[in-house]
């Protein structure tokens, strides 16, 4: 009898399944926001907060119009009708989630306010609407007191809080899309209100359950085609570090990240340098004694693998080692982008600064290519961690830091503070924008443990006169000198506000230089430029599942069905 009694005690009233529900339903949302917000305003600090904000505010005053609504309506039935209503909502940003975010995106407002009308449009209402579960439940508890009733109504709605925070966090965010893990929570909605209103359930709220359900699974159904604007969406999935897809587009396979263009292969040609400042990535090859001195390489940070695979590919002498702490990417290069491991191509799946740290291996060139335009590790950018890679460096090694800022002007910060960062830790310091002009575009920054500068015409000599399989002649030409840095901190561990350096490009256009030279003519230097932050225009893909597309490997290089036929 005393097991019947406690199973009894954990059975939940229908007010109090509908607090725990809420919970789990709007922590759910606020991660989910995260995810659906980072593409257009990056996730730095300010974006957080602004969700963080928004969010509460809105539960505030959930509460509070519930709470003087409660005594006069509180029913199940009228907490069903919040439950659909939320669902019918979630529905609605399935299908025009895209469209509002980019609406509410030209609201001129600094910068890192610019999230602001975004999350309050997209997410305000849902959170709105679940405010008012918590005061119609306490207004329903079987509990005795006032007090009683409430302190066990929002200890339920914490519970449920903390449940949907570790189960989007570690469950769905990892295995589904962001339309797939909406869709969830307003399924949840809907069964919820079904279950509030169980078993004299009218027909009327039958109708609109189903009617609502319907929507949610139309508005998931939408983006099943998976296209975009970029092109045709070959796979799509949420990691627990950021949303990955790789779109075909003509001949060309893109590796998107957040949103924004990560990595590119030519599908019939897949060593051509696609994005031109992976050409950059050669130049420490003319920075040490002998181009022969580069025999052992790491990179920071893998994508698409476009570097270390022509590293391998083109320098029979060189061995690669590849670190990358999303297995997702790992998986994804491997599957989709021609990368397979062997005794010249490690990977190893975790942070740059822990394997840096762990690692007793030195190398001759240390590639940081981890760097994005709206997310930046700051452990990768302090004084402390570049004195880290100097260590790890032969004595005539080569730092080489692909950076995204301006060279000049207000969105320069970034650029100029790791300059003055990286010139802490070694003699020489040298500078190469890939775009002219002051827009936001990679900037590449190489550092030599010899102190003795190279000029522009040394480096130019040395290009002539080297065999390293590409002519960087056009690259060398962007040499620039020091730019000013009076302004702008040294970042150290105790002290790297990366947020707020990287805060003035919100809103910036990046411009990335593409290169349309094959690998016979790579000599030249014929560029286009392309904005890299513009949005799909199309509902995005749900997953895998939206492509028949053949994973491209080796074997399949010379097909014309994987060259052809991908939009």
């Amino acid at each position: 009898m005393s097991a019947i009694r406690s199973l009894d005690a954990l059975r939940l009233t229908k007010p109090e399944l509908a607090v725990f529900v809420s919970g789990v339903a709007s922590m759910g949302l606020e991660i989910l926001a995260g995810r659906m917000i980072a593409p257009q305003f990056g996730s730095s600090i300010y974006t957080w907060g602004s969700i963080i904000g928004v969010f509460l505010a809105a539960l505030s005053y959930g509460y509070h119009r519930g709470g003087k609504l409660a005594a006069e309506r509180a029913t199940n039935a009228r907490m069903a009708r919040v439950f659909l209503l939320t669902g019918a909502y979630v529905a609605g940003l399935i299908f025009l989630g895209d469209l509002l975010l980019r609406s509410a995106a030209g609201f001129p407002l600094p910068s890192r306010f610019a999230s602001l009308p975004a999350i309050t449009l997209l997410f305000g209402p849902p959170t709105f609407l679940l405010g008012y579960v918590s005061p119609y439940a306490a207004q329903l508890s079987a509990k005795e007191g006032l007090g009683e009733a409430s302190g066990h109504v929002y200890a339920l709605g914490t519970v449920g809080s903390i449940v949907g925070a570790f189960a989007t966090t570690y469950f769905l965010v990892p295995a589904l899309g962001i339309n797939q893990i909406a869709l969830v929570f307003g399924l949840l909605s809907v069964g919820t209100a079904l279950v509030l209103v169980r078993p004299r359930a009218d027909g009327d709220h039958a109708v609109a359950s189903a009617l609502v359900a319907i929507m949610l699974l139309a508005a998931a159904g939408s983006g099943a085609a998976g296209l975009t604007v970029e092109g045709q969406v070959v796979y799509e999935t949420q990691t627990p570090y950021q949303e990955l897809r790789v779109v075909d587009s003509g001949e060309v396979r893109t590796l998107y990240l957040d949103g924004q263009r990560h990595s590119a292969m030519d599908l019939e040609e897949p060593y051509r340098h696609v994005f031109d400042y992976t050409r950059y990535f050669h130049l420490p090859l003319l920075m040490t004694d002998e181009a022969d001195d580069v025999d052992r390489v790491l990179f920071v940070g893998g994508g698409g693998f476009t570097g270390p695979k022509r590293f391998v590919h083109d320098y029979p002498n060189v061995t690669v080692d590849v670190v990358e702490i999303d297995p997702a990417v790992v998986s994804t290069a491997k599957r989709y982008f021609s990368v397979e491991e062997s005794e010249r191509l490690n990977i190893y799946t975790q942070g740059g600064r822990q394997y840096l740290r762990e690692t007793n291996r030195t190398y001759d060139l240390i590639v940081l290519d981890a760097y994005r335009k709206d997310k930046v590790p700051f452990e990768l950018t302090t004084v402390e961690f570049m004195e880290l890679t100097n260590d790890r460096l032969d004595e005539d090694g080569v730092l080489f830091a692909n950076l995204i800022s301006a060279p000049s002007g207000p969105a320069s910060e970034f650029y100029r503070a790791e300059y003055a960062t990286i010139s802490r830790a070694y003699p020489e310091v040298y500078a190469f924008p890939t775009v002219g002009g002051t827009v936001v575009q990679n900037i590449e920054v190489v550092a030599t443990k010899d102190g003795t500068r190279l000029t522009e015409e040394e480096l130019l000599d040395r290009n002539a006169e080297r065999e390293i399989g590409i002519d960087l002649s056009s690259e060398i030409r962007n040499y620039r000198e020091a730019p000013p840095t009076d302004d702008v901190p040294v970042l150290r561990d105790d002290r790297a506000p990366v947020d707020s350096l990287l805060d003035p490009m919100v809103g910036q256009r990046y411009v990335l230089q593409e290169s349309n030279e094959s690998n016979e003519s790579d000599g030249g230097n014929a560029t286009a430029e392309a904005a890299t932050d513009r949005p799909s225009l199309a509902a995005p893909s749900l997953g895998p599942a939206a492509s028949a597309e053949t994973p491209w490997t080796p074997a399949a290089r010379d097909a014309a069905t994987v060259a052809g036929g991908s939009t």
